[in-house]
């Protein structure tokens, strides 16, 4: 750590990271192509990382392709209780100097940090993302790429604008200032499988701020966020700033949040698994030396709600988009759709059809706009909606349906129709590639928007589609509270760092936004500062004199 007086720096003001095309011809395309197959040639073990330490506890298991699930990537070890309290001494350890580093030595790391990833990192993380998560090349691209630059930029960035956020007014002969200082304790970042941007982000944005944290990766995303772990390393980042410890989350998380250290906690997940986390840290809250922040983002119950005035084709695009990208693995993935009466007959017409083009398969086929769902336990629990469905005189399978796990856990974009507002499909998070549709009468528009409303727990993306500037403007006051991400005439993913600040409330999460200050001034406790110049000398008030 050093000393740098004599200036004020400031952080260059970011731009969100240009997405490349990976066009035939084009050089990313050729470089992608050389990651993917070096990646694939071989099979690496990968360690836990303790205090800048690799550990290996023997207790191994498979980083599998989901399209390809004979094909091992990886075998990683897993942490045990001695590995966890190991990781939370490392982190504690590590506090005692992090803290202290000023915070443009910390910026200077994260940025350096985004430059590794714009450059050779990119195809590395990309073709990672690829294989083990079975995203393709574009949807790779805008997630371990551009939106984790995005990430590392903005938020250095963010903290600048934290730090100078000062009180406005100083009475003379006084001086007020604010100092953010970082929590006491560690911070535990549990991270999902599904966007290996979320992966970077929920252990980096507390370790910007000054920070250490505990970093429990989903165990189905493992393999990306290791290479993640390589990169922060070579950006300077100081052992044991960041422990990794992938493990079963019955024996991590058991341990981490019962200790007495623990000062927040950075989630990504289920909603079923975080209000268990919440309801474990009410149960030890007499034992911790600090009240955890906690901060989650959870489930969704997406929406794309249309007037009769909407475009049909843009219509269809962002449900084709919405639903299906990434097999609609997306917390904020559209999973349920209101369709008037007036324009279904051509929605469905053009969904069928744009559906049955989708080209399903490998990642590594770049033609190929869809993949596979990301393991066994998800294939089947999708699959029970699928066969739900079928079987129900409530609803009716338009198209796809289609479900193989012989080579891959690949399942058909699917799209439901159901005469039922509140049926089960339109009611509960799948977390894969079904749209479910229930088409309203043109003359039921408000009431159909309370029926969106009401009908899911959730409350994190939604969509109005609509030319009629009234009935868009109905929508967004009906529909207030169910989206924290509400779109217009557009699909409801794809939020982007710095533009669209991401997080939903209900049962959806905190609502902390990653992507702005939001998030970031969760991980700091501010120190108010009163400075007096020229202290008063008698504790005696004038109203006190005598007449």
């Amino acid at each position: 750590m050093f000393l740098f007086n004599n200036s004020i720096v400031k952080i260059p003001y970011p731009e969100n990271e240009p997405v490349y095309s990976y066009a035939p011809g084009t050089k990313e395309r050729e470089l992608l192509k050389e990651a993917i197959n070096e990646l694939k040639s071989q099979k690496i073990e990968i360690p836990l990382i303790i205090g800048g330490k690799e550990v290996r506890t023997g207790k191994l298991a498979k980083v599998v392709c989901p399209h390809d699930h004979g094909h091992v990537l990886a075998e990683y070890h897993q942490a045990g209780e001695k590995e966890v309290k190991m990781a939370i001494e490392a982190a504690l350890e590590a506090w005692k100097e992090w803290q202290k580093f000023r915070w443009e030595e910390r910026a200077a790391i994260f940025l350096k940090a985004a430059e590794l990833l714009a450059g050779k990192y990119r195809y590395i993380l990309n073709a990672a993302t690829m294989l083990s998560a079975s995203k393709n090349v574009f949807q790779a691209e805008i997630d371990s790429a551009c939106e984790l630059i995005d990430f590392w930029r903005f938020n250095t960035y963010f903290m600048q604008q934290i730090y100078t956020d000062q009180p406005p007014y100083s009475p003379k002969p006084t001086w007020n200032y604010v100092q953010h200082r970082p929590l006491e304790g560690f911070i535990f970042a549990v991270t999902p499988f599904n966007f290996t941007s979320i992966g970077g982000n929920l252990p980096t944005a507390p370790a910007i701020m000054g920070n250490v944290v505990v970093w429990k990766p989903a165990s189905t995303a493992v393999y990306a966020p290791y290479f993640i772990m390589k990169l922060l390393k070579e950006a300077g980042l100081p052992d044991g700033v960041i422990n990794f410890i992938p493990g079963p989350g019955s024996v991590v998380g058991n341990l981490v949040l019962k200790d007495p250290n623990l000062a927040g906690i950075h989630f990504t997940g289920s909603t079923e698994v975080f209000q268990n986390m919440w309801k474990v840290v009410g149960e030890n809250i007499k034992n911790y030396k600090y009240y955890p922040r906690i901060v989650g983002e959870t489930g969704g119950k997406d929406f794309v709600f249309a007037h009769s005035s909407a475009d049909v084709k843009k219509l269809v695009t962002a449900l084709v988009r919405g639903a299906y990208e990434y097999q609609g693995q997306k917390c904020s993935a559209a999973s349920r759709a209101y369709i008037p009466k007036s324009l279904w007959k051509d929605v469905k017409e053009l969904m069928v059809e744009e559906i049955k083009s989708i080209k399903i398969g490998n990642p590594e086929d770049f033609t190929n706009f869809f993949n596979a769902v990301i393991d066994e336990a998800a294939f089947e629990n999708i699959k029970s909606y699928i066969d739900y469905a079928k079987e129900s005189n409530e609803a009716e399978i338009i198209v796809g349906g289609g479900c193989d796990k012989s080579v891959g856990y690949f399942i058909e974009p699917t799209l439901v129709e159901t005469t039922n507002p509140k049926f089960k499909l339109m009611e509960e998070e799948i977390f894969g590639p079904v749209l479910t549709v229930y088409v309203y009468d043109d003359d039921k528009y408000e009431e159909t928007l309370e029926l969106c409303n009401s009908t899911s727990p959730y409350g994190l993306t939604g969509a109005i589609f609509g030319e009629d500037r009234k009935a868009v403007s109905v929508a967004l006051e009906k529909l207030e509270y169910a989206a924290g991400n509400f779109y217009v005439n557009d699909k409801p993913t794809g939020a982007v760092v710095g533009q669209q600040p991401f997080g939903g409330s209900r049962a959806s999460g905190t609502n902390d936004k990653a992507g702005s200050y939001l998030n970031l001034i969760r991980w700091v406790t501010p120190r108010t500062v009163k400075e007096n110049f020229d202290a008063p000398e008698d504790y005696r008030y004038p109203f006190m004199s005598e007449e």
